[in-house]
């Protein structure tokens, strides 16, 4: 049995502001190419299929006919999709009934029975509609459990942690219960302890703290295959060979350069785990940084860079390759009129500049009058405040007040002193 698996779509996504919806065509077209070469028997997205619970019709749009065109192209695929924190649960589930009729499953809801008892009834979890039987086209049966994002209501214990490792191991429980004979693939959206996510400008909603970081690591009873969504880089969970991150199709921001992406093929043989394999997805846009080492370079060396290594608009027009860039310039003081010219140079290549990244050389502060003596909160709170102002002018113009301005700026403070004191 041979499935995809993929996550974090997130169609819907504007990039610094640009509308990302040819891009996510592009991918969707590519993963129905894979699924007319592959004839996969499933296909499993794990959520944050839209980027807000709020999409627009465009990225609705396309999200229905990449479904209808791929359960024409491969009629006996499996299509399972589960919400992710990104998706309106409730949005993704609304079509459930008439999508089931074409072999396509959602779960974004966690559902729950009324049990009847003599001290008068409890709700029960309905962890069989998470349950869901596969079969291959040769006869082969595999069990998907099918878990949507698990918000704080739903797993309701004072540990976040152990509500899920809860919930994950009782849906798998009742599985074996159900189908004590088959194997059985987990999908879930969240975040894995260890995950491995970008230190700056990390794109993935993670709370703080680490508040909603789950740790399973030693389930002795996991699932012959669990595969994640809502980590934006591919990755192993937990240490593990059996449980994998597929990453996200799209690079979300610029600390994921560096990322790969595309679809993992699971194949099920005789063998108690699976053979995974990556089939890797090129995005349509490049990202691009400038310089991309460490170099500091100026306005003016920043412009022959540009030049030379970014092509040339065609009549003026962006083709459907244009890259996204960043550029790291610095500068000595801000002047708005070379961080112009910039823009105005990438404005006539085949590119899209998404911010401009300022490197304001660094100061030895320690040499600046008042600074010596902090050593504390104290400190800082007892500074004079015209030495910070001081400060922070020494920063922003890499020179020191003059007599006239320190003396403006003293006598601005003394008034609002005496204001404060009246």
């Amino acid at each position: 049995m041979k499935i995809i698996t993929t996550s974090d779509w997130h169609l819907g996504n504007l990039f610094h502001g640009n509308d990302r919806l040819p891009e996510h065509k592009h991918f969707l077209a590519w993963l129905l190419n894979q699924i007319k070469e592959y004839q996969p028997d499933a296909l499993l997205v794990a959520g944050d299929i839209f980027d807000n619970g709020n999409p627009s019709a465009a990225a609705q749009t396309a999200y229905y006919e990449f479904l209808a065109e791929a359960t024409q192209i491969c009629p006996q695929m499996h299509i399972i999709i589960t919400a992710g924190n990104h998706d309106s649960a409730s949005r993704l589930e609304a079509p459930r009934p008439m999508l089931t009729r074409h072999n396509v499953e959602v779960r974004g809801n966690i559902k729950h029975i009324w049990m009847q008892n003599k001290n008068g009834g409890y709700w029960q979890t309905d962890y069989d509609d998470l349950i869901i039987p596969i079969r291959s086209k040769d006869g082969d049966e595999i069990i998907v459990l099918a878990v949507p994002y698990l918000r704080n209501d739903v797993v309701q214990n004072s540990n976040y942690s152990d509500g899920v490792n809860n919930f994950l191991h009782n849906l798998t429980s009742r599985a074996r219960e159900l189908y004590p004979d088959r194997k059985t693939v987990m999908m879930a959206h969240m975040y894995a302890k260890g995950a491995e996510i970008a230190t700056n400008d990390a794109s993935e909603k993670i709370v703080i703290g680490g508040q909603e970081e789950v740790n399973m690591d030693g389930w002795s009873e996991h699932p012959e295959y669990f595969t994640c969504g809502h980590i934006h880089k591919r990755q192993h969970i937990w240490n593990t060979d059996w449980a994998r991150y597929t990453g996200s199709i799209l690079p979300m921001s610029f600390a994921e350069i560096d990322y790969k992406h595309g679809v993992d093929m699971i194949t099920f043989n005789d063998s108690k785990h699976p053979r995974v394999d990556f089939i890797e997805y090129t995005p349509q846009h490049k990202l691009r940084v400038i310089p991309a080492d460490n170099s500091e370079l100026k306005p003016s060396e920043l412009k022959k860079i540009i030049k030379k290594e970014l092509r040339d608009r065609i009549n003026g027009q962006l083709d459907d390759n244009f890259e996204y860039v960043v550029l790291k310039v610095k500068l000595d003081k801000v002047s708005n009129d070379e961080i112009k010219e910039l823009e105005d140079i990438v404005g006539d290549k085949n590119a899209v500049l998404c911010k401009i990244q300022k490197i304001i050389p660094s100061i030895n502060l320690s040499t600046i009058t008042g600074t010596q003596n902090i050593q504390s909160v104290n400190d800082i709170l007892n500074r004079d405040p015209l030495d910070t102002l001081k400060e922070t002018f020494f920063v922003k113009h890499n020179s020191e007040m003059s007599e006239r301005q320190e003396a403006m700026l003293k006598d601005l403070l003394d008034n609002i002193q005496t204001s404060a004191n009246d």
